[in-house]
């Protein structure tokens, strides 16, 4: 397989994108380089409140996505998460954590995004305080980019404000529908790869990269 460029839109809040991991590992193990953009879906004005409705919803969407990807969503997930109500569905502190895991090494943001799918999924943590992200990120070894995003400085916050405006400026140029979507850029060209090709075979997705 050809060495490849890809950038990956993603929330560190979506359920899909969590399911999508794996193949993200896969991706890069294989020898492409994969860029994360997020795209502040969840923050700002996509910020929700978690009340019954919506984590009756995103339970069953969940259980779907385990189902199609084998990622566990476990019960202290849905006790200590989806069942906390008055809570707000935000992603803007984990989109900064990830943001300043990337601020020397890029390739760090994936490092930092699982992590913090982890703490949340699996682990049933808080994910939407500067302090929960803080401590799930320096408990998975990554300290230093815990105590920037526990006094964020405005280097930080403008890196954070142009690393997720290129990834809503990508997303609609795309015309993506969501995310995860993923894309191929070439000669300034961006092409849109379908979400579904992340959650079917490795070599299909391959596939579908390479004929971008």
């Amino acid at each position: 397989m050809r060495t490849s460029d890809v950038t990956y839109l993603f929330d560190p809040l979506c359920g899909w994108c969590y399911g999508a991991s794996p193949m993200l590992d896969r991706l890069a193990a294989a020898g492409m380089r994969v860029e994360l953009l997020p795209t502040g879906l969840f923050s700002g004005a996509g910020a929700r409140p978690m009340d019954e409705g919506f984590a009756a919803h995103a339970w069953a969407n969940d259980q779907r996505i385990e189902r199609l990807t084998g990622q566990a969503f476990t019960q202290a997930y849905r006790q200590n998460v989806l069942n906390v109500h008055g809570t707000l569905l935000d992603s803007r502190a984990a989109t900064l954590g990830i943001t300043a895991a990337g601020l020397e090494d890029p390739a760090r943001r994936l490092t930092a995004l699982k992590a913090i799918q982890r703490a949340r999924y699996v682990d049933g943590r808080d994910i939407v305080t500067f302090a929960g992200v803080a401590d799930a990120l320096a408990d998975a070894g990554l300290a230093d980019v815990a105590a920037m995003l526990r006094a964020p400085d405005e280097h930080l916050l403008a890196a954070d404000r142009e690393l997720v405006g290129r990834g809503r400026s990508l997303f609609q140029r795309l015309h993506a529908n969501g995310v995860p979507s993923l894309a191929v850029i070439s000669n300034d060209m961006p092409r849109l790869i379908g979400s579904n090709a992340l959650f079917g075979s490795f070599d299909n997705l391959v596939a579908h990269i390479e004929a971008a």
